[in-house]
């Protein structure tokens, strides 16, 4: 490309960002690095009302963890500062007056009660349920349209609060080509003029974020296809700003649909459904309300990056599982999917698993202690290495090493005794007696010693392997779970084997 590449994300600081929003994210950063361009992170803020305190920090959180750092922002800088609309709102009036003042847009004057008014009787007219202020309605309205310039001039110079629509055009098809979806065409009758300038002299979404694409010399605008029905609105700003020849080329991304495929994947479905669908933990501060996050319900970063890079989009290849270089490399817009794709949540985690296998036990060290620590479990480093490396093919989740592991940590309660009492006798009883005083005196702890130990007091007592390794896995761990038995012996050590046995051995007598 001649052009260097500039892209941006521009969230509106308002709650949790959902798996769909860092997916966008994602594409944006891989399309940037894949050709050597810039990602803006673009705070849109310019709906006070919807404004969320802790959000805008919230979202530069979540894509530090997910390692995916823009190059200019509002904690970054750049050369195009700021980077939040809230504090470019000096800029947007200029570009509103410019369009009046050229006649593609307009002064509105309705209160809001004259506004509900027109849908009211729009509704019962024609039994419309969309009534929209457009070509059909704009006459019988208060606007500089349907007004003598007279009045509204004196209208201005009374102060009265106005807002700037856009004059949406009659009958006249606009069309552009989507990166994904091909040419796309839209008639204007069925668009309503959307209000480009609000009362309090902020911006609407429309209008800045082409005003800031412009300025920030934006190249390629990646959004999720329900922003399609807004297209069209601009479009039309791009061209009657007079910068049509600057516009970015547009790519809208597919929906991420709930795991039945029927509809966008939301944050009630993950509460029905029991996954995460925002990227790390959520605290509403109105509500006090927390939404569990993928971070902390046990995802490495870089699985659930993968995990994103491949809902929606492939290589054309078999391959799933990419590293953040292999994904810079190989990704094209080309290869997205118009169609939505489904969340399949074991998916998720096969992903996840796939990176903790080929993690070197060492690091996952660090990642592991919280979740240990949640559950009061502690352990030294060298301790718990060992432990990762025996259970770490059970975790799909960070999560699991407690649920898989526990038993390392702290004395299980038995609960499959019975799995032990149904062929119980007294061989098997001297059996255990035996061996547990023999394990007092063993000169090797390890679990070529334990299990030859234990392998001589068998034949010695005439039982079979089968008569006695799961009554000692339920002794050590509780239940008919868990990596190899003399594994886990050598690392609770002497002390805690012989009691964990003798406490079964003491229930059983």
């Amino acid at each position: 490309m001649s052009q260097k590449v500039r892209v941006r994300f521009a969230p509106s600081p308002t709650g949790g960002l959902h798996l769909g929003g860092v997916r966008t994210v994602l594409y944006n950063y891989l399309f940037a690095r894949h050709h050597g361009g810039d990602f803006v992170l673009r705070i849109e803020d310019t709906d006070q009302n919807r404004f969320v305190a802790g959000a805008e920090e919230y979202i530069f959180n979540c894509l530090e963890w997910c390692g995916l750092q823009p190059d200019e922002s509002a904690v970054a800088g750049g050369p195009y500062a700021p980077y939040r609309q809230s504090e470019r709102k000096y800029l947007y009036y200029e570009y509103a007056q410019k369009l009046v003042d050229a006649g593609y847009a307009y002064y509105a004057f309705d209160t809001p009660e004259e506004l509900e008014k027109m849908r009211n009787k729009v509704t019962s007219a024609y039994n419309n349920a969309n009534a929209q202020y457009d070509y059909t309605t704009r006459k019988e309205m208060r606007n500089s349209l349907s007004l003598s310039p007279e009045k509204v001039v004196e209208l201005l110079e009374k102060g009265t609060p106005y807002v700037i629509r856009l004059r949406m055009p009659e009958n006249e098809t606009i069309t552009f080509t989507d990166m994904i979806r091909g040419e796309i065409s839209f008639d204007t009758s069925l668009v309503d003029d959307k209000v480009l300038l609000k009362a309090d002299g902020m911006p609407t979404y429309h209008l800045a974020v082409v005003v800031d694409d412009y300025l920030m010399k934006i190249t390629h605008a990646f959004r999720g296809e329900e922003w399609l029905p807004s297209a069209p609105v601009h479009l039309l700003l791009w061209k009657y700003l007079g910068w049509e020849a600057s516009m970015p080329q547009w790519a809208h991304l597919p929906l991420i649909l709930k795991p039945d495929g029927h509809g966008k994947l939301s944050k009630r479905d993950g509460d029905r459904l029991g996954f995460p669908v925002f990227a790390m933990n959520w605290t509403d501060p109105k509500t006090g309300e927390t939404t569990m996050g993928f971070r902390e319900r046990g995802f490495l970063p870089q699985a659930f990056v993968n995990m994103l890079a491949m809902l929606g989009w492939n290589d054309g290849t078999e391959q799933e599982v990419f590293s953040m270089e292999e994904l810079v490399q190989r990704f094209s817009m080309e290869r997205v999917h118009k169609g939505g794709a489904k969340f399949d949540y074991e998916k998720a985690k096969w992903f996840n698993n796939q990176y903790i296998q080929q993690m070197d036990n060492a690091a996952l060290v660090s990642l592991v202690k919280p979740f240990l620590a949640d559950k009061s479990y502690t352990a030294d480093d060298s301790f718990l290495e060992k432990v990762i490396a025996l259970i770490k093919e059970r975790c799909s989740l960070l999560t699991d090493f407690a649920e898989q592991g526990f038993f390392f940590f702290s004395t299980p309660e038995v609960t499959e005794l019975g799995a032990i009492t149904d062929k119980w006798n007294d061989t098997k009883q001297q059996f255990f007696d035996r061996w547990a005083g023999t394990l007092r005196t063993l000169a090797d702890w390890n679990h070529d010693a334990l299990e030859q130990s234990f392998n001589a007091q068998m034949q010695e007592s005439g039982l079979k392997k089968g008569d006695v390794l799961l009554p000692l896995r339920i002794m050590l761990v509780g239940g008919k779970f868990g990596p190899g038995v003399f594994d886990i012996a050598t690392l609770i050590g002497r002390e805690e084997t012989i009691k964990r046995i003798n406490a079964v051995l003491t229930q059983l007598a």
